[in-house]
């Protein structure tokens, strides 16, 4: 499940995605506006995308409402957490994990992308993807 803005996020859902098949498992694309948490139980492991908005953080009017709706649900579920930032440290990302974390999410991975994805973010895209399927 993704937020996009300029699509760079969007671009990272589908590394991960690609990752997920070459690992043997299936994945399913779905944009935040087409997501809830009623349907986290219908998956095994489930990924997270959004971009840093503002003063990293997450983007506040679609993403973060869903994602907190989510991760009371997810329980033991292996979760990525991935998005892609333009500006800063990527501390919005630190900011997530660790309250995901703090939250009981089970988070067996975190990929940032400053602007589009290269091949380290693709690669990291697709080890988590790889922790998803084998977990």
């Amino acid at each position: 499940m993704y937020w996009t803005s300029t699509g760079n996020t969007e671009e990272m859902a589908r590394a991960l995605e690609e990752g997920v098949g070459e690992a043997g498992g299936t994945a399913r694309l779905v944009a935040v506006a087409d997501f809830s948490a009623d349907e986290v139980s219908d998956y095994d492991a489930l990924a997270f995308g959004c971009p840093a908005m503002g003063a990293e953080e997450l983007e506040a009017d679609e993403f973060e409402p869903v994602w907190d709706a989510c991760k009371d649900a997810l329980g033991e579920k292996p979760v990525v957490l991935f998005g892609s930032y333009d500006w800063g440290t990527g501390e919005w990302m630190d900011t997530w994990k660790e309250g995901a974390e703090d939250a009981g999410v089970n988070v067996v991975a975190a990929v940032i992308a400053n602007l589009a994805s290269d091949a380290a973010a693709v690669s990291e895209l697709k080890a988590a993807a790889e922790a998803l399927v084998k977990a």
